[in-house]
């Protein structure tokens, strides 16, 4: 082993050990009582069902965790990695098909052994609570459109990255900046009309209180609405929520079935309102932004390490190549990548609460948003009293709690 080798290793035991300490945290922090504020709208039952399937997904999540990393030190020091290389190359492919051949074979070793933890975690854990409505032939025709949307999108992608790096000499990260950038735009403005209604139905909300209610308040912040439309999610999970995605002409604001189910016209009217600020207070592009940013700065010191022999060494290559790079520098950047998670996701909760202020201001009554926040906590056994450390390191919004306080307090 070597430098590189031992910086790894301690940044996988890390990040792991910091995860479990997190997971064990939020077990703890699971309280007795139901909160003062939810009582009326969460009974006892309901709450200790809640904390029933915070314990269980943190109980999965642990065996899962410790699963993958088991494995990937066992392949690792096995020889795995060099192995796999060298069957790659005995097809004598060129450079380009020997890496697309590489990743293809541990992307699905990979899924494979994902396979039965998405099984279980479908058909047991979600069975269990009331959520999954997920069949069988859903669950396998989502595993085959997937995967072929991974080889489609993602295969000339990654082709695309290891010709830019195999050619295009010192200026190869700007090159491959540049195109994976585009690339990123083309998928945001697709993904609205062609990709996600691969696996749902979108449909126009119809004429109604509802529409009406939704179309006058786009109406009175100025924010130009051709419609909305209601995704099937019931087909897979009784689970409810509400998302805006695109950009322009492609721009889609969704609302889940389950959701206009369950919730009143002016508290789906808060939830749309708290989507459309996301739209006006430029979230979505900063997001977009700030994602280019950290793949500008992730291609340039990619393009550094490709050279260090050392980095290969630690994973006992016999050779050197972009594609095993990529792989490799990804490992390396480990803690990084924690610390930059940490960032967005408190970038993120900011987000959240600026939003769910927009919304408050512009419908005039930030009981409606409550109220619906409330329903959605509720009907989807969200944990209400999650560890402090816990949200640091997960949670891309707040805890309902603290976003219940600060929309009765008028600012975060």
């Amino acid at each position: 082993m070597n430098l590189y080798a031992y910086l790894i290793l301690a940044a996988l035991l890390v990040d792991y050990a910091v995860g479990l300490a997190a997971e064990l945290l939020n077990i703890r922090a699971l309280g007795p009582d139901v909160p003062g504020v939810m009582e009326g709208v969460c009974d006892g039952a309901a709450y200790r069902k809640s904390q029933e399937y915070t314990r269980s997904g943190a109980r999965f999540g642990l065996v899962r965790k410790t699963f993958d990393l088991i494995v990937l030190l066992v392949f690792w020091f096995a020889g795995g990695f060099n192995s796999l290389d060298v069957l790659a190359r005995s097809w004598g492919l060129g450079v380009i098909w020997t890496g697309l051949l590489f990743t293809g074979l541990l992307l699905a070793g990979a899924r494979l052994l994902s396979l039965p933890f998405s099984v279980y975690a479908t058909f047991v854990i979600e069975e269990r609570f009331g959520f999954n409505r997920t069949t069988p032939g859903t669950y396998v025709l989502d595993m085959i459109k997937g995967t072929a949307l991974a080889v489609l999108l993602g295969g000339p992608l990654l082709a695309g990255v290891l010709a830019i790096f195999e050619h295009a000499g010192p200026s190869a990260w700007l090159a491959c900046w540049l195109a994976m950038t585009a690339y990123l735009l083309f998928v945001q403005f697709v993904a609205p009309t062609w990709i996600m209604p691969l696996f749902n139905t979108f449909t126009p909300l119809g004429d109604g209180e509802l529409k009406a209610s939704i179309m006058d308040y786009a109406d009175s912040v100025g924010f130009s609405l051709e419609n909305v439309f209601v995704m099937d999610g019931s087909r897979r999970s009784s689970k409810s929520n509400a998302f805006f995605t695109g950009f322009g002409k492609h721009r889609r604001i969704a609302l889940f079935d389950t959701l206009v189910e369950q919730q009143s016209v002016p508290e789906l009217t808060a939830v749309l309102a708290h989507e459309i600020g996301h739209y006006k207070k430029k979230h979505i592009l900063q997001g977009m932004a700030v994602s280019i940013a950290h793949m500008g700065v992730m291609l340039f010191l990619l393009s550094v390490f490709l050279n260090h022999r050392g980095l290969f060494e630690a994973f006992f290559m016999e050779n050197m190549s972009v594609y095993a790079g990529l792989l490799f520098f990804g490992l390396l950047l480990t803690p990084v990548e924690m610390v930059l998670s940490i960032f967005m996701n408190a970038l993120s909760r900011r987000n959240e609460y600026e939003a769910d202020r927009f919304a408050a201001e512009t419908v005039k009554n930030p009981d409606q948003l409550i109220a619906a926040l409330k329903k959605l906590s509720v009907r989807n056994l969200a944990n209400l009293t999650p560890h402090p450390l816990y949200v640091f390191l997960r949670y891309s919004h707040p805890p309902l709690l603290k976003r219940i306080s600060a929309l009765r307090a008028g600012a975060p």
